[in-house]
């Protein structure tokens, strides 16, 4: 079984941006990208690089790529729950625009730009989709007029995937298995409907393998790193659920306490006594038991 998660964006980065993996790496995207954006040749503009890591440059785990037409492809995994990567997912994109131009380009030339952002949670609401692709159109057409075509954005949510091996269809069905259930897979066992895939055959040999020992040190804390997070807002969910209870039961305290006042209040006033004998009997303002009064008929 793989003991590697290729959803941890350190072993994302090293399995689709290494030099050696630049099939897989152009095998998903054309199982994301539209027919007319396939490609068939990458030159990644970031490759893995341990010493990156070594420069405390641990965040930038994201994979830029630049095919063979002049096209820009960012490509980054997120298992970190982030409720704005819609804005840095903008930000990413935006960025690898203005890298064209710092290589000499003329706005004319400027190509189009992919992002392509695999997320390990649910984020595009009102939708069960697993792929989310936003382009810019014309609002009152519905149409992109191909004025601005060079902007592309996808979306691919993983926890949105619930196919069965049964189910698989197509390619991007089987990266998503592949990246949801590798700790499931070995090369002896592999289902067909992935075995059929020579990209998927060749990064589930890959997975297990492909660190050396101080990668995995980077790895492991990696994993750590996340696993603390999920504990924090997991302990911090726990926290706010047994201070709801508690308010909770102050309110439903408080609840009882006007109930039971203003039964007091109904039941002497039934009896004939004056408002001052209450207030001095029961504490209660003049104020309280007025308001008391005037509701008994909304009983």
């Amino acid at each position: 079984m793989c003991k590697i998660n290729p959803r941890v964006d350190f072993a994302f980065k090293k399995l689709f941006g290494s030099e050696e993996n630049k099939d897989l790496l152009i095998s998903l995207i054309n199982a994301i990208v539209s027919e007319e954006d396939q490609v068939v040749e990458v030159e990644l503009k970031n490759p893995f690089n341990l010493a990156d890591y070594r420069a405390d440059k641990i965040s930038i785990l994201d994979i830029k790529a630049k095919d063979e037409n002049g096209r820009w492809f960012n490509v980054e995994m997120q298992i970190r729950e982030d409720n704005n990567f819609n804005k840095r997912a903008i930000y990413y994109w935006a960025k690898l625009v203005t890298e064209q131009l710092a290589e000499g380009m003329m706005y004319k030339e400027l190509k189009k730009t992919i992002s392509i952002n695999i997320l390990d949670y649910n984020f595009v609401p009102d939708t069960t989709e697993v792929h989310s692709c936003y382009k810019i159109i014309n609002t009152a057409t519905g149409n992109d007029d191909r004025l601005h075509d060079v902007f592309e954005l996808h979306y691919i949510e993983l926890k949105k995937f619930t196919k069965t091996y049964h189910e698989i269809q197509s390619a991007l069905d089987r990266w998503s298995s592949f990246l949801t259930t590798a700790h499931q897979l070995d090369r002896e066992h592999t289902p067909k409907e992935l075995a059929s895939d020579i990209n998927i055959v060749k990064a589930i040999a890959a997975i297990d393998r492909m660190f050396n020992e101080e990668e995995r040190q980077v790895y492991e804390v990696r994993l750590k790193e996340f696993a603390d997070v999920a504990s924090i807002i997991a302990s911090g969910a726990e926290k706010n659920i047994e201070i709801g209870k508690e308010i909770g039961k102050e309110i439903g305290m408080e609840i009882g306490k006007e109930k039971a006042s203003k039964a007091i209040v109904l039941n002497m006033a039934g009896k004939g006594i004056d408002t001052n004998t209450i207030a001095e009997f029961t504490g209660l303002s003049m104020s309280d038991i007025a308001a008391f009064l005037q509701g008994r008929g909304e009983q």
